[in-house]
């Protein structure tokens, strides 16, 4: 009798899940048509295209999509690599160490996450030009190892300050520097929070496409998101080749969810009561 609520729930919510992923299934079923059949009001093709993505994949004789991915994932192991060391390191410092002015400076962390990205692009791109640095990864790259995500600093924060202390001074006496402590006693604790951090690291640097649009000039630097743009600017565009080239231009994301989905919800679900 206990089952019955949960499968009565279960009826009640599937026709809204059907219904939200709908979309999706039009998006599967379009990958697979041409042009004419996208007018269509059938989910499923009448004959089936899989050379939509062999030939949306070699987008052309110079290029293919091997290399659009190839620099993307590329790309996204710095990004991530950093994103999670920075948001290690200085959380460690201002969630435990003690030193002047701490407050004043976290408080200046929090407030540049109130800051519009809109407000620094300018300066920004204005400075890595200068540098010579446009056209190259390094202004996509470079923020993220000098702490360009303060929210995944104040999200480690918030993890360590509900670690008890109790376990640092059975460390200190046992010997061990502040370097030790934090390789061998927080960062195994931490671990969810840093893999929520590198999740959300790669979601938002996959998906920044105007960043991306902004530094990089260069057919053989673009991204997949870039590369998905050049199919619009075609004077004939081949809708089925780019909605098959978008549908796999998400795999990556949706792997690294689903493989690392169980500490993505232990560290959003902790980070939220602790503190």
């Amino acid at each position: 009798m206990r089952r019955f609520p949960s499968i009565k729930s279960h009826l009640i919510l599937l026709p809204f899940s059907l219904i939200m992923l709908y979309p999706v299934f039009w998006w599967i079923g379009a990958s697979l048509k041409n042009t004419a059949e996208l007018g269509l009001p059938t989910i499923w093709p009448q004959v089936v295209r899989w050379e939509n993505y062999t030939k949306g994949w070699v987008f052309s004789s110079e290029y293919t999509f091997t290399t659009f991915f190839a620099n993307t994932l590329l790309m996204e192991f710095w990004n991530v690599l950093g994103g999670v060391v920075t948001a290690a390191l200085v959380g460690y410092g201002f969630g435990r160490l003690q030193f002047k002015l701490r407050g004043f400076w976290f408080s200046i962390l929090l407030l540049t996450m109130m800051l519009p990205h809109q407000v620094t692009v300018v300066p920004q791109y204005i400075m890595y030009n200068k540098l010579g640095l446009v056209n190259s990864y390094i202004p996509l790259i470079l923020p993220h190892f000098f702490g360009g995500g303060a929210f995944f600093i104040f999200l480690v924060v918030q993890f360590i300050r509900g670690i008890p202390k109790d376990l640092d001074e059975a460390a200190q006496m046992d010997g061990a520097s502040v370097y030790k402590i934090f390789f061998m006693v927080i960062a195994p604790l931490i671990k969810p929070a840093l893999v929520t951090v590198g999740i959300f690291t790669f979601l938002w640097s996959w998906d920044d496409f105007f960043s991306q649009l902004l530094y990089l000039s260069s057919i053989e630097k673009f991204t997949v998101g870039l590369a998905l743009r050049m199919f619009i600017d075609q004077f004939e565009i081949q809708w089925g080749q780019l909605l098959a080239m978008s549908l796999l231009s998400v795999v990556p994301s949706a792997i690294v969810f689903f493989v690392a989905q169980k500490h993505f919800v232990e560290g959003i679900a902790t980070t939220g009561i602790k503190g």
